[in-house]
């Protein structure tokens, strides 16, 4: 397979699925974010009987609780429920009105094991831990883009970073596109991405510029694509891999890490694909254009 010859296709793709994601962070759904990014209140509740999410909706309809959200969790017959609410004012005394008034309503005698999770984030902590999570992506990107510039060269940190960029803006765009909730184990999810996305490109680079030092007389698109042919193997088997764990998680984890394990997937595919089809050809159209200006003077 040319994996160059098809690099345009492959720019079309990306940047169709970057385009979709970005209309709806920007102009749709944007992101859901967390009580850890908000501020707010979360409660977890399970029940011994059936309960819907409308008979806890109806109870908790009072206006002082503000803007109550509740999300059914796990498996329909287990009746686990998420309790959340962004606004705040007086938070203890907001999770104990919510507490007392379950308790009343059903019986708690009716709860297995009471309120397993209680917490509470002030809006001032979520907003700086909001700026902090975004400001450790910035440094991760600028911590791989000094690295690589001294382990390779200055041309490789950049299509590096291009195709990390990529991973990152299509997976949140998911994220965005499924509202799925943006917290602390999301950002850590996408860190780690990053990080095995990384891994993939550093194998390919590391065997292009072998190959550019040992292929002499051959040209650039032939170098790349037989460097991408040898490390294809080992990049599918790799993936495969770890995607099959990551799975597991998502299927028998629980749903506590629920979306962490669906970013990973989500970031795992996207990650494959952008060290074969966007890392490697975002270099060769680097050196493309460095070897005609050379040409042209």
């Amino acid at each position: 397979m040319k994996f160059i010859k098809i690099r345009k296709i492959a720019y079309l793709i990306s940047l169709s699925l970057i385009a979709v994601g970005l209309f709806s962070i920007l102009y749709q759904k944007g992101f859901n974010y967390g009580i850890d990014f908000t501020g707010g209140v979360l409660l977890q509740v399970q029940f011994k009987q059936k309960v819907t999410t409308s008979e806890i909706r109806d109870l908790l309809s009072d206006a002082s609780l503000g803007n109550i959200v509740i999300q059914s969790i796990g498996l329909a017959e287990e009746n686990q429920f998420i309790i959340k609410s962004k606004y705040v004012e007086n938070p203890e005394e907001q999770i104990l009105l919510i507490q007392d008034k379950i308790k009343k309503h059903f019986g708690e005698d009716k709860l297995i094991l009471p309120f397993p999770r209680s917490e509470v984030v002030g809006p001032a902590i979520g907003k700086d831990l909001r700026n902090l999570a975004f400001l450790l992506l910035f440094v991760a990107l600028a911590g791989i883009l000094l690295y690589i510039s001294i382990r390779f060269r200055f041309n490789f940190a950049v299509a590096s970073i291009v195709a990390l960029v990529h991973d990152v803006l299509i997976t949140m765009g998911v994220l965005s596109l499924l509202h799925k909730e943006i917290n602390i184990p999301i950002i850590a999810a996408l860190l780690t991405i990053i990080g095995y996305s990384l891994n993939d490109t550093i194998v390919v680079f590391d065997r292009i510029r072998e190959n550019m030092k040992s292929m002499h007389g051959v040209g650039l698109e032939e170098i790349m694509d037989s460097s991408l042919k040898t490390t294809l193997s080992r990049t599918v088997i790799t993936s495969l891999t770890t995607l099959l764990a990551v799975l597991a998680l998502y299927l028998f984890g629980g749903p506590v890490i629920n979306d962490f394990s669906f970013t990973m997937l989500v970031g795992i595919i996207i990650g494959t694909y952008s060290s074969i089809f966007v890392a490697s050809p975002v270099l060769y159209e680097w050196e493309t254009h460095i070897a005609a200006k050379r040409k042209r003077k």
